[in-house]
């Protein structure tokens, strides 16, 4: 794998021809987007925070660090595990695009997810 083959994108960017699998790694269905419109291929809640680390984080920056290092060791899990699995899966025979709805992409869970997925196993 290499770095383009894993973008993170938000869920309400038009799709384009490069995305390959998209996957939303949200646990909560994103406001105002109708299912048909986000052209998604699947949605794979098991790998997003619980919600009690979501709440906790509020998306602020300054939390990032923190907020990466819990939900690392939130992935090691068996249930997250087996889902990280899989989208390491899709991510080997296309190009992967994890969608959420997070305005400031570089510091959500899909970056964290985007960073292990491009480290070597």
């Amino acid at each position: 794998m290499t770095h383009r083959d894993i973008r993170v994108r938000r869920i309400y960017d038009p799709a384009e021809a490069g995305d390959g699998i998209r996957v939303l790694v949200d646990r909560v269905w994103p406001r105002g987007i109708r299912k048909e419109v986000a052209a998604l291929d699947e949605w794979v809640k098991d790998v997003a925070p619980s919600t009690e680390l979501r709440k906790w984080y509020g998306h602020v920056p300054e939390k990032f660090a923190q907020f990466e290092a819990r939900y690392r060791d939130e992935l090691a899990t068996p249930v997250a595990r087996t889902a990280l699995d899989h989208l390491r899966t899709l991510a080997k025979d296309d190009a992967l695009t994890l969608l959420t709805a997070t305005r400031d992409v570089d510091h959500s869970q899909a970056a964290v997810l985007a960073a292990l997925l491009r480290e070597p196993r």
